[in-house]
């Protein structure tokens, strides 16, 4: 089982991309999942209005064939970036099918908590992938406990993704 992480924080190695790979080294511990490669889109930002572009294609072709995908995106007027949402839409409808799709935001404010609910899960849906569990919305205040935060969110949520240590049938 497979493990991808893909980033849309413009700033590069973020704490952002910190907390989605805390949630994917948790995955990858509890169910003998492989965390295989973090997609910090940063790093493409320059490539994303770019058509074709052949470095794109290929990291877009190995974020739709991860068994897993961890979608992270720091909080933006109550939704995710740009940078994730051009990333995204290089994928046609049904671009992610098969892949199990795990929402992960950060952010400043309470108030946002439901972004990953109402902004990433819904765009995810659409190209195809399953979102069987809350996704996490982590304060950027608890940065001091992140471990714990994750670990909380692991114990909630992962036995709805993951039953035996396989991936649940998709949605």
């Amino acid at each position: 089982m497979r493990t991808v992480v893909v980033v849309g924080n413009p700033k590069p190695r973020s704490r952002t991309q910190h907390i989605a790979e805390l949630v994917a080294n948790r995955i990858a511990s509890a169910f003998g999942a492989r965390h295989e490669l973090t997609v910090d889109l940063s790093e493409y930002a320059e490539d994303l209005f770019r058509w074709p572009d052949e470095r794109l294609a290929g990291v877009s072709s190995a974020v739709a064939s991860a068994d897993v995908l961890v979608v992270a995106s720091p909080t933006y007027k109550g939704a995710y970036t740009g940078l994730l949402k051009s990333f995204l839409d290089r994928y046609p409808n049904g671009g992610l099918s098969g892949v199990i799709a795990i929402p992960v935001m950060t952010g400043g404010e309470p108030g946002h908590a439901l972004a990953p609910a109402h902004s990433l899960s819904p765009v995810l849906l659409e190209l195809g992938a399953s979102v069987p569990a809350k996704g996490l919305f982590f304060l950027m205040s608890q940065m001091d406990c992140a471990d714990a935060v994750v670990d909380r969110w692991a114990e909630e949520n992962l036995t709805k993704v993951f039953w035996r240590g396989r991936p649940s049938a998709p949605d």
